[in-house]
C-alpha cells in the first residue's frame, strides 16, 4: 500500500509515530499549488495523510485520483477537502483530534515579542550592539480579542496573568458570553480597535468574516495599537494591514497566518522596512506547529489507518 505524507514542512512527520507495518510511505515537505502536477504527484497513491488546510482536495483533485481510497486530516474538520465528491467514489475520509492550547499560547508569544521589542534587541546584540530602545509593559494595558470562542476564552486567562484588561467583539458576540467570562463588549470593531493596546483575532474563517478587518478597521486603532492574527490570512485585508502600519495604525503587527501558504518570497506581506524597524513580525503559521500536537496528530492518522486497513471503525467526516 503506497502512503503518502503531505506538506511536512519540518521533515519530522516519520518520527513522530510509528509508521512500520502500514506500507510504503512517502512524505512530502513542499506544498505543490498546481493541479496538474499535484495529481501527478498523488495518483500512485491508495491513503493521503493530510496537514489540516495546506493543501486543498477539492472534487476536481480527488476525482483525478484513480487509486485513492482513504484521506486522514489532522485536526477534527479540514473545509479544503471535498468529503462529499470523495465518499461519492467510496473514499473514506476520517480525522485526528488535537491539542487545544498551541495557538493562545503563540498569540501571546507575539504579543510578548512585540511589546518587549525581542527581535530588534536581539538583532542588535547578535550584530554587536546592545540596546537600541524601549519596550512596552502589558500590565494595565488593554487586550482587545476579536473573537471569543475557546481560544479567545484562553487568552482571557493568559491576559490576566500578565495583569490586562480585556475587551471583545465579534458579530456574534452576546453581552451573556462577556459576562460570563467577566469581558467588556465593544459595540463595534472600530470601537474595539479604539479602545485596545493589544488585538488579536480569533475568529473562524467564513465569507462573513473574509476581509472583515479592513482600512476602516486600522484607520480607528488607537495610537500604539499592537496587533495581532493568529486565526486565518484572509479575515484580514493585508493591504489595509501594511498601509496601516506605514501610517502607524496599527503601531506593530505580528502576523503568523497568511492569504497564501507558504508566503511567498515577492509577497508585499514581507515588508524589509517594517520587519527590519521591528515592528513586523512574521512567523510560518506555527499556531499548531508543536511537537507534543505533532505526535496527537500523526499517532493518531497512523492508528486511522491500522484500524481502516483491519477493516475496523474509525472517526468518519460527515
Amino acid at each position: 500500500m503506497k502512503i503518502a505524507i503531505l506538506d511536512d514542512y519540518a521533515g519530522v512527520a516519520k518520527d513522530m509515530a510509528d509508521w512500520s507495518g502500514l506500507g510504503e510511505v512517502t512524505a512530502f515537505r513542499d506544498t505543490v499549488t498546481d493541479n496538474k502536477a499535484l495529481i501527478e504527484r498523488l495518483s500512485p497513491f491508495e491513503v493521503l495523510c493530510v496537514m489540516r488546510e495546506r493543501t486543498p482536495l477539492p472534487a476536481a483533485i480527488i476525482d483525478a485520483l484513480p487509486n485513492l481510497r482513504l484521506i486522514v486530516t489532522t485536526g477534527a474538520r479540514n473545509a479544503s477537502i471535498a468529503a462529499a465528491a470523495a465518499r461519492a467514489r467510496g473514499i473514506d475520509v476520517c480525522s485526528t483530534s488535537s491539542r487545544k492550547t498551541t495557538t493562545s499560547e503563540l498569540a501571546m508569544t507575539l504579543i510578548l515579542a512585540l511589546s518587549r521589542r525581542i527581535v530588534p534587541e536581539s538583532a542588535s546584540l547578535a550584530s554587536g550592539g546592545w540596546q537600541v530602545g524601549l519596550g512596552r509593559d502589558l500590565h494595565g494595558l488593554t487586550l482587545g480579542l476579536i473573537g471569543l470562542g475557546s481560544i479567545g476564552e484562553q487568552m482571557v486567562g493568559l491576559a490576566r496573568a500578565f495583569g490586562m484588561d480585556v475587551c471583545a467583539w465579534s458579530q456574534n458576540l452576546t453581552q451573556a458570553r462577556c459576562d460570563e467570562l467577566g469581558v467588556r463588549r465593544c459595540e463595534s470593531l472600530e470601537a474595539l480597535m479604539a479602545s485596545a493596546d493589544v488585538a488579536s483575532v480569533h475568529l473562524v474563517l467564513s465569507e462573513r468574516s473574509r476581509g472583515l478587518i479592513d482600512e476602516r478597521a486600522f484607520a480607528a486603532s488607537k495610537p500604539g495599537l499592537v496587533f495581532v492574527n493568529t486565526s486565518r490570512g484572509p479575515i484580514v485585508d493585508s493591504k489595509a494591514l501594511i498601509a496601516g502600519l506605514r501610517a502607524g495604525g496599527p503601531a506593530m503587527a505580528g502576523l503568523d497566518v497568511f492569504d497564501a501558504e507558504p508566503l511567498p518570497a515577492d509577497d508585499p506581506v514581507r515588508d524589509e522596512a517594517l520587519i527590519a524597524e521591528g515592528r513586523l513580525l512574521l512567523t510560518p503559521h506555527l499556531g499548531y506547529a508543536t511537537e507534543a500536537t505533532w505526535r496527537v496528530f500523526y499517532g493518531e492518522t497512523v492508528a486511522a489507518i491500522r484500524a481502516w486497513q483491519a477493516g475496523s471503525p474509525i472517526r468518519v467526516i460527515n
